[in-house]
């Protein structure tokens, strides 16, 4: 579809003829031959002399040309658009991050595979990820691990595949031994600082009871209930464990409940998908629908007419004098020759 991006430049075109009228015309002075007979050619022409000046009218053909070219170069003016097509694009609403616990319990191999082969708690807690990021198209996905301490391992991105390439290179141990969960909770409070979207959710999955964190985790859960942030927690591992490794499930409940998230425990790797499952029904994609149609600049269309209008014009003009010339000198060679 054509639009045009300036359509007011249309108001200017009469102002030719405002000019014509208007102002007055050209006058060109010319010089002119005096002769001493002049009185006797006017009495031999039969012609009556009077003084005055002459008004040159433009050839049609001309007049027509100058319209045109004015006009096309009015509509170059007023910038001519082509509105291409509308393009739809889905954003993402939501602000999804991962907490993955890399302490050192989550290498006990009390875990099966989907082959049912042995495997430690982190090996089948990153496949069953690895499934549950594949399903979440459309949203932003951010990964923090934690150990002794909490690190951003993927920021905030709607590049999956990313998200997905970077928990497969997680290790045990590689953030430390020990579990601070409250620091990660903490830590992603403040990745969210720069979100601007509605929905802002945390997933955290730990196996082990939080003895390092400089802030507690139902501290910090009351921070990011302020800040709009609801947080799922999933306790991995085994309830009856005793010392470092014991889970501390009624801290995990806390902080589901605390701003409105869901507490689930993962003894097998059936239940760990199965909770990610509802997760996934819980935390439903969300994307607002964003459409736009592309604007493509054609005023070279209307200028290149003018160019070529112009030349056109030029060309006939010069072949026609050209033609003329050679019938002049033609007639003046035979008028020579003749007796």
């Amino acid at each position: 579809m054509l639009s045009f991006a300036h359509p007011w430049i249309a108001l200017l075109a009469p102002l030719p003829l405002l000019v014509w009228f208007a102002l007055p015309a050209r006058a060109e002075r010319r010089p002119g031959l005096r002769v001493p007979f002049f009185d006797r050619l006017a009495r031999v022409s039969g012609q009556v002399p009077y003084s005055g000046g002459v008004v040159a009218r433009r050839h049609t053909a001309r007049l027509i040309v100058l319209v045109l070219a004015w006009l096309m170069t009015l509509a170059a003016l007023a910038r001519p658009q082509w509105i291409e097509p509308a393009l739809h694009r889905d954003m993402p609403t939501r602000d999804l991050l991962l907490l993955v616990d890399l302490s050192a319990s989550m290498d006990t191999t009390d875990f099966v595979d989907a082959s049912g082969k042995p495997v430690d708690r982190l090996t089948a807690v990153k496949q069953v990820l690895d499934d549950f990021l594949s399903r979440r198209k459309g949203d932003r996905v951010g990964v923090i691990v934690f150990g002794d301490a909490p690190f951003a391992l993927v920021p905030f991105t709607t590049d999956l595949e990313l998200s997905r390439a970077m928990l497969r290179d997680t290790a045990v141990g590689m953030a430390g031994p020990r579990t601070a969960f409250g620091d990660a909770i903490g830590l992603g409070i403040g990745r969210f600082a720069k979100s601007s979207v509605k929905a802002k959710t945390m997933i955290a999955l730990t196996d082990g009871n939080d003895t390092i964190s400089k802030v507690p985790p139902a501290e910090a859960a009351g921070i990011a209930k302020d800040q709009g942030i609801v947080i799922h927690t999933v306790a991995v591992g085994d309830p009856t464990a005793a010392g470092e490794d014991k889970l501390d499930e009624a801290a995990l409940k806390e902080v589901a409940d605390r701003t409105g998230g869901g507490f689930y425990r993962a003894l097998d790797r059936a239940q760990l998908a199965d909770i990610y499952r509802r997760l996934d029904e819980i935390e439903t994609r969300r994307v607002d629908t964003v459409s736009f149609r592309p604007r493509r600049d054609i005023f070279w269309m209307p200028l290149a007419g003018v160019l070529a209008l112009t030349l056109l014009t030029q060309g006939i003009g010069i072949a026609f004098r050209h033609r003329y010339s050679r019938e002049v000198r033609s007639n003046a060679t035979l008028e020579g020759a003749a007796p």
